[in-house]
């Protein structure tokens, strides 16, 4: 291996999760050591840290990932947003990460990916399984919900005088897109052994019904929480805008997340990022500021 070269790599490193976890590990080991992967190198060099190593790689050509991946000893497979093609994708990125020689892969997996009830948890487990069968030592990061999956319905929430769902009473155990950045940064300099799986979610619970109470109590006027079922929640969706498949997989989740899904009470986030997780009042409060 070069001594020049970088040591560790992220894949789908422009999307919101990656561009974090970049700037997490270029604070954390220095930036000419991360080598951030994207599909247009050219439109990605402002995203990052300077001296960031930024190199061309697409799930869907690969060809691409030998290169992307060369001299690498550390690989960060972030999950595809292609929700239905991410296992021939992760396939294509594991398989380069062998012929490339790395030494450990960490994946954001899903929270319980293992015995989830999620819709959105088949593809992780399949992946989880590729994953093991490699041969290489791998940590797997089981995230659970981004606060902000929520706050990106504040907007409509506003608009129509409700926030609507159709996860019911479930607690889900939400944090911040920074918090599981963090996490994935250190455990990709930090974790050693064949394999390390990390249950990862938000210090404390939330419904969406507390969460509505925030908001009202922050825009300083009643947003109650409307729940429906599953399949209206569904229809509502679409008939907002969403593409079918996704309004579907949102409806899912919820409706999984009634029954626990999005739950975890362990606080193995906050304790491997060394500091209490972001509380959903604040990423309410980012929402509202724009």
């Amino acid at each position: 291996m070069s001594a020049t070269a970088p040591r560790f790599v992220v894949t789908a490193a422009g999307g919101q999760l990656g561009r974090l976890v970049v700037a997490a590990l270029a604070a954390r080991v220095g930036a000419a050591q991360v080598a951030a992967v994207v599909r247009d190198p050219a439109a990605a060099a402002a995203l990052f840290p300077e001296g960031v190593v930024i190199r061309h790689g697409d799930y869907d050509r690969p060809e691409t990932l030998d290169a992307a991946f060369a001299g690498a000893e550390r690989l960060l497979l972030i999950s595809s947003n292609a929700v239905g093609a991410r296992v021939p994708q992760h396939r294509n990125a594991i398989e380069a990460a062998a012929r490339a020689g790395i030494a450990r892969i960490a994946y954001t997996s899903l929270l319980h990916a293992d015995r989830s009830a999620l819709g959105l948890a088949g593809e992780h487990r399949e992946t989880e399984a590729l994953i093991a069968a490699s041969g290489i030592a791998y940590s797997l990061l089981r995230n659970g919900w981004y606060s902000e999956n929520y706050a990106a319905s504040i907007a409509p929430a506003l608009q129509h005088g409700a926030f609507i769902g159709s996860a019911g009473t479930g607690q889900i155990s939400g944090a911040a897109r920074l918090d599981y950045a963090e996490a994935a940064a250190i455990a990709l300099v930090e974790d050693a052994g064949a394999a390390m799986i990390h249950e990862l979610a938000g210090d404390t619970a939330f419904t969406l019904a507390g969460f509505a109470a925030e908001l009202s109590r922050q825009a300083g006027r009643e947003i109650p929480y409307v729940d429906m079922p599953e399949a209206a929640y569904r229809t509502a969706l679409v008939g907002a805008g969403l593409p079918e498949p996704f309004a579907a997989l949102i409806a899912d989740s919820d409706a999984a997340a009634a029954n626990g899904a999005l739950f975890d009470g362990s606080g193995a986030l906050g304790r491997l990022i060394g500091r209490p997780t972001t509380p959903v009042a604040e990423t309410i409060a980012a929402a509202l500021k724009g």
